[in-house]
């Protein structure tokens, strides 16, 4: 008996997604410009734009358009990936603000 109510209670558990990826914006650069997620499991990003002015964060291969206001954060939910590489950039400021996402 206690070891079905252990069992049961193993699978009610929730499971713990893993902690966001925390990015900054700032003098229109990502830091960091490279982000790696897991292959396969959605994931979150939190951009932080240190500039004063907005910005968007723009990935035609992610499928993401989210503008973010000067000093402002903005949630950004990757859809499970497949394994590969995908650019984004920043929509306003698309010569400095670039980046990569890798999924493995």
């Amino acid at each position: 008996m206690k070891k079905l109510l252990l069992a049961l209670l193993m699978i009610a558990t929730p499971v713990l997604a893993d902690e966001p990826i925390v990015v900054h914006l700032k003098n229109h650069k990502f830091s960091p410009s490279v982000i790696k997620v897991k292959a396969n499991k959605p994931a979150m990003i939190i951009l932080y734009n240190d500039d004063a002015s907005a910005d968007e964060f723009d990935s035609s291969s992610l499928k993401i358009e989210r503008v973010v206001p000067g000093h402002n954060k903005g949630n950004i939910r990757l859809r499970a990936l497949a394994p590969g590489k995908y650019p984004f950039m920043g929509e306003f400021h698309a010569a400095t603000a670039q980046g990569v996402v890798i999924a493995e």
